[in-house]
């Protein structure tokens, strides 16, 4: 007897046919992502029409703005009226202001003093005891001081090197003992670690030009806020990696030092700070570079040295007296750079070879500066103090001369290429001006969500909750088409870096002989202070928003090539052998096996591209990039302090936008 097949009636058909479709939707309710952004969905469903019946859809309304300007150019005044007799400041910030100008002063005045040859031969000779005296790489050090410090005084430069050297030296030593007794703090107490740690985030984000202005108002122009600036901007990563050397010390050397019943201090001393002596001297390195930087910047207000002298050609677009003064930059990062990486290079090194320890220790510093002494004094007497301007080499009028040539015949006008400042044009035309006009026409309330939204998915709710807050305190400040402006010459500058930097970075992962004669290239971009980079693309594009651009794009890309070609050289040999056995080809290795285990790389070289563009766009205010950087130096210039310190502090405020809507954290991450 065959079985009857009893149709299901049409109600059941259809609950049947829907089953699919609950078990999908069920499915993606579930997923963690749509879970967590579920609350987030639905306060912008309930959230954003109200915003736009009350306030509208387009820029930020000017109900929803605070006047900061007038209350800090109130203070301003009321500062500059009071600075000489209020007890705050005659008792406490004027005695501050007075160290760092006297202590400057000392320094420039022993500098210049000495005269030229006992500088150089003093230079000379340390760097040779530090890289070593029979040790080849101490030749070359020497070799490398002396004509760094000899080609500065050839260009007319050495009363400023010696103003820019005076300055560094007090910042370094003062930001290197701040930054290794935080870190010191920070690497011995996980309480203190956290409490610093937003602290020096924030100071990693701020861009250069943001120290400066609250500085003014209370110290106003001159070395003392330049001094301070730069010691708060340097002091950071002399913190950090003492932190990370001491919290990364070998845990059984320590378990042996306490075993032997060593004090906390005696294992400290003993221990823990010889073991971290490479982070040590690695921060060393950084807070070197970055106060060098910072230096250069700080002619802005009043530092003096050579960063002053670019500063006022840059002003006039005179691109040879902005190199002869550039160049002399640039060789005194490279000597502290090498001076600092063959220190760190020789620590641990052992004893001295047999036969020459009488010459290590302390018998070859003492050598050393008998020899200093002894040829100082002897050049002293022969040779007048000051550098003979007979010997000065005028490079600038070659270098305009040729920036002429260049400008009639390569800048416009060239057949099918059309020239660099025809590109530059073009690239005004048709990429920054519509980015700039999309974001300015865009709904405010639509950027504010997006901004949450991607900072949501970058590091969860407390990164959107900040997000969202800095980019409504950009609007409320009152400067939320400045901001826009500035962001859409950011966002095209990290397009332009991350698009050369992956590519960059991928064949240097790939190919050894490339990643090779890369480092020396990559060595010296990441050396240069900020101002350096706006020498060339002024010659070559002009003042301008693509200038400032194309500057901000050499400055990010040596570290997200850098990034890029560790992350990718770092995955698993085995599963790259792997990928190669079952047949992949280059371009799938490349896309599905390296690039995705890459990942947590990548967004690294992200963030560290959009901070570093962000950083050199405000600069590029110098060169005509107009917006935040603009109004910065306006102030700065003008002692609009009002101007200049609103504009400051909504840079911050879209550094911690940006920053927080690509630093993926660790848990997200690891849930990825």
């Amino acid at each position: 007897m065959s079985a009857v097949v009893t149709p299901n009636p049409p109600s059941t058909q259809t609950e049947v046919a829907k089953e699919p479709a609950r078990a999908g939707a069920r499915s993606a309710l579930s997923h963690p992502v749509a879970r967590r952004l579920l609350p987030l969905a639905v306060a912008v469903v309930v959230l954003a029409p109200l915003a736009a019946v009350l306030w509208g859809s387009g820029s930020w309304p000017h109900a929803l703005t605070v006047d900061i300007k007038t209350p800090l150019d109130d203070a301003y005044n009321w500062t500059v009226r009071n600075r000489d007799t209020n007890p705050v400041f005659l008792y406490g910030l004027l005695h501050l202001s007075n160290w760092a100008d006297s202590s400057v002063s000392s320094v420039t005045d022993l500098l210049e003093n000495l005269g030229w040859f006992p500088v150089i031969t003093i230079t000379v000779l340390l760097s040779w005891r530090i890289g070593g005296l029979r040790d080849r790489r101490g030749l070359k050090l020497a070799g490398v001081t002396f004509a760094a410090f000899a080609v500065c005084g050839l260009l007319g430069m050495w009363q400023s090197t010696m103003e820019t050297l005076a300055l560094m030296l007090v910042a370094v030593v003062v930001s290197a003992v701040v930054g290794a007794l935080l870190g010191l703090g920070a690497g011995l107490s996980d309480r203190f670690e956290r409490i610093l740690r937003p602290f020096l985030d924030t100071m990693q984000i701020m861009p250069a030009f943001a120290y400066l202005l609250p500085l003014v108002v209370v110290f106003d122009i001159g070395v003392p806020s330049a001094l301070i600036a730069t010691i708060i901007y340097a002091a950071p990563p002399m913190a950090r990696l003492t932190a990370l050397g001491l919290r990364g010390a070998d845990p059984g050397v320590m378990e042996a030092a306490a075993s032997l019943g060593t004090s906390p201090v005696q294992r400290l001393l003993t221990a823990r700070l010889p073991l971290a002596r490479k982070e040590i001297l690695l921060g060393l390195n950084q807070t070197i570079m970055m106060s060098l930087s910072m230096v250069t910047i700080a002619s802005v207000i009043g530092a003096g040295g050579l960063g002053e002298e670019v500063f006022q050609a840059l002003s006039t677009v005179d691109v040879g007296k902005a190199l002869a003064a550039g160049i002399p930059i640039v060789l005194l990062a490279v000597w502290f750079d090498r001076l600092t990486s063959v220190a760190g290079d020789r620590l641990g090194a052992g004893a001295a070879p047999a036969g020459l320890r009488w010459l290590h220790g302390w018998r070859a510093w003492t050598v050393s500066a008998v020899s200093a002494a002894a040829l100082s004094v002897a050049g002293w007497m022969m040779f007048i103090a000051d550098w003979p301007d007979t010997w000065n080499v005028d490079i600038a009028s070659p270098v305009n001369n040729a920036v002429d040539w260049f400008t009639s015949h390569m800048a416009s006008g060239v057949p099918v290429l059309g020239g660099t400042r025809t590109w530059a044009d073009n690239f005004t035309l048709w990429i920054l001006d519509p980015l700039r006009t999309g974001l300015t026409d865009s709904p405010w309330w639509l950027l504010v969500l997006l901004a949450a939204v991607l900072a949501f998915l970058a590091g969860g709710w407390s990164a959107c909750l900040t997000a969202a807050l800095a980019m409504a305190g950009i609007g409320v400040f009152g400067v939320w088409n400045h901001s826009l402006d500035t962001l859409s010459q950011a966002i095209a500058g990290v397009v332009v870096t991350l698009v050369l930097g992956f590519a960059i970075g991928i064949v240097a992962a790939r190919v050894s002989w490339i990643e090779r004669a890369l480092r020396p290239v990559l060595d010296t971009m990441q050396t240069l202070p900020q101002f350096i980079y706006l020498i060339p693309v002024v010659a070559m594009f002009n003042v301008g928003r693509s200038a400032a651009v194309a500057a901000a794009v050499l400055y990010a890309l040596p570290a997200v090539v850098r990034i890029t070609t560790q992350g990718l050289r770092q995955v698993d040999g085995a599963t790259m052998e792997a990928a190669r056995s079952m047949g992949a080809s280059t371009f799938q290795q490349i896309r599905q096996v390296q690039l995705p285990l890459a990942r947590p790389a990548l967004m690294l070289a992200l963030n560290q591209g959009v901070v570093l563009v962000l950083a050199m766009v405000i600069v590029g205010g110098l060169v005509g990039s107009g917006a935040l950087g603009y109004d910065v130096v306006y102030g700065l210039e003008k002692s609009q302090l009002g101007t200049g310190m609103t504009a400051g502090i909504a840079i911050v405020l879209l550094g911690l936008v940006l920053d927080r809507t690509t630093q993926r954290t660790g848990k997200r991450s690891a849930a990825r």
